[in-house]
């Protein structure tokens, strides 16, 4: 069974925007339920499942982006409702927020570095994680899950690091645009420059996949006709590595080398389909996957994966 977000409008439905995911699933024989993403977000997580159906079975989510913490709530509201989310909260906090992901895809993804907090950080902070880039050189700006690549000069880009008072002007108007939905801190990234199509724009392969293999490889949702054909063979060790069922990576070649480097990794239940996305094969692999709970005695311990036969 899949879990979908409630259309605000008509509780007992599933937001339009997952309305074909609903379908998929009625089409390959399986049900779907409804949270209320809203209740989620205000911390009343029973309310929030009370349509979920009690009776024991697993489910994915597929829906908006949760913080942690509010996942968490949602998985436990719907144990008590019998129910197993086929994405344990800590494998979605390691996929979703940069710090759970990025030791396992340090070689394969721009340098980066952080800033716990909830609001600006203060100077010392900003100079010290500057200098972990190397202290100079082009960077962008982001918290644990998002940027704000389309305010680009104002909230994301930081032309020189050693330009102090340039990079304290981006992190400030990075953290006032974000305010409340700041999530886990702050992000700096050394700036890679990646291959980009006529309007500018990178050109990005979005990858799910499921239990360490791809199921579907389209492109990403900010530029659905840009199809590009990614090599996998350095990617795949390390989604295995990361030991999570279900996860979404974000590939860009770059343009000196034509290597293809990871942009971004995330929980597969929250990453966007681009429109136009014959997303079929996804939906019957998720579906097909969710009568295994995920890993049980044998199991390879250090990926979350059944270990391979010998």
């Amino acid at each position: 069974m899949l879990v979908l977000p409630s259309d605000p409008l008509r509780p007992r439905r599933p937001d339009p925007h997952f309305a074909a995911e609903a379908r998929h699933a009625g089409e390959l024989g399986a049900g779907h339920a409804v949270v209320d993403h809203d209740a989620l977000l205000a911390g009343d997580a029973r309310e929030a499942v009370r349509r979920v159906p009690a009776g024991p079975g697993t489910l994915w989510y597929r829906g908006w982006m949760l913080p942690p913490t509010a996942y968490a709530a949602m998985e436990a509201a719907l144990a008590d409702r019998g129910r197993t989310l086929l994405t344990s909260s800590r494998a979605y906090a390691r996929a979703h927020e940069l710090p759970g992901w990025y030791a396992t895809f340090s070689g394969l993804t721009p340098p980066s570095t952080w800033i716990p907090g909830t609001g600006m950080p203060r100077d010392a902070a900003l100079a010290a994680a500057a200098a972990g880039l190397g202290g100079h050189g082009p960077a962008v700006v982001k918290d644990y899950v998002k940027s704000r690549k389309h305010e680009w000069a104002q909230a994301c880009f930081v032309p020189d690091l050693a330009d102090a008072a340039g990079l304290r002007r981006v992190v400030g108007r990075f953290v006032e645009l974000q305010g409340g939905f700041l999530a886990g801190g702050v992000v700096l990234r050394r700036f890679e420059r990646y291959v980009r199509d006529a309007h500018g724009r990178a050109e990005e392969a979005r990858v799910w996949w499921l239990d360490g293999r791809p199921v579907l490889v389209g492109p990403h949702p900010d530029t659905p006709l840009v199809r590009p054909a990614p090599d996998l063979s350095a990617v795949r060790p390390l989604v295995r590595a990361l030991g999570c069922r279900f996860v979404a990576t974000d590939l860009a070649r770059l343009a000196d080398t034509g290597a293809w480097q990871v942009v971004e990794v995330g929980d597969g239940q929250v990453s966007d389909l681009p429109r136009g996305t014959d997303a079929a094969g996804l939906f019957a692999a998720l579906l097909a996957a969710g009568t295994d709970p995920g890993p049980g005695p044998g199991d390879d311990p250090g990926t979350g994966f059944a270990a391979p036969v010998a």
